[in-house]
């Protein structure tokens, strides 16, 4: 089983580790990784290994039965199992994907509506909604999202067991993804404490510490996408 420094610390960039194994599609399997797996709308991390003798790009990193794999960007000799390496992320595409996928929790907390998919990315991201008519006032809309950004809420995660996610079902926005189950327990992202807690909900990603990290949003559109389900993409303004 892979450890998850991502889980850890989703600020650091940098970090040493050890080869484990290799899977039979060429992916490189490591003791503990930096590389959040593609899983959860969010992309996986790209980035770097170097060890003794040579280095392979990353380009992205997904899960492998209980452990999480490394996608070399191209055919590429491997690390030698045993070999320790030292990660180095794409930083300013783990931090956007960071800032995006806490954007889109606080998307779903303004929209209050049952979301049936979302997608994270680097500057742009979208969740799909159960709604049959547009927001009457995207501009209202947009600007109760930034009060919440301006607010600077910490952001926080939490952890609970299965009995009690079933005893609250109402924490789950999302339709067509359910959280992991099987583990014991679920992780929960809170935004805002106390009596300013904005959003709580189920979510394996990575995400700011505050929300006053994510910068200025934008609703770039908002489309049409079958008869009960409204598109609404985010993009931030830097």
């Amino acid at each position: 089983m892979t450890r998850m420094l991502f889980r850890d610390d989703p600020y650091r960039g940098q970090a040493p580790a050890h080869v484990s194994g290799h899977t039979p599609e060429g992916g490189i399997v490591l003791d503990a990784t930096l590389f959040y797996p593609t899983g959860g709308g969010q992309p996986g991390d790209s980035g770097r290994l170097t060890w003794a003798g040579g280095e392979v790009e990353i380009a992205t990193a997904v899960k492998a039965d209980d452990a999480i794999a490394l996608v070399p960007a191209e055919p590429v000799t491997l690390p030698p199992v045993g070999a320790e390496v030292m990660q180095q992320l794409d930083w300013d595409r783990r931090y956007a994907h960071m800032r995006m996928h806490t954007a889109l929790h606080l998307l779903s907390a303004v929209m209050a509506l049952p979301v049936t998919g979302g997608s994270v990315g680097a500057g742009r991201g979208r969740l799909d909604f159960d709604m049959e008519e547009p927001p009457a006032d995207k501009e209202a809309l947009e600007t109760r999202l930034n009060a919440f950004v301006d607010l600077d809420l910490a952001v926080s995660e939490d952890w609970i067991d299965e009995a009690e996610l079933d005893a609250n079902p109402g924490l789950v926005k999302t339709l067509s993804v359910r959280p992991p189950r099987g583990a014991g327990r679920i992780r929960l992202i809170r935004i805002g404490e106390d009596t300013r807690q904005v959003d709580l909900q189920p979510c394996g990603g990575t995400h700011v510490a505050r929300t006053a990290e994510i910068g200025h949003l934008r609703i770039a559109k908002i489309e049409k996408k079958g008869r009960r389900n409204r598109r609404v993409t985010l993009r931030l303004d830097d």
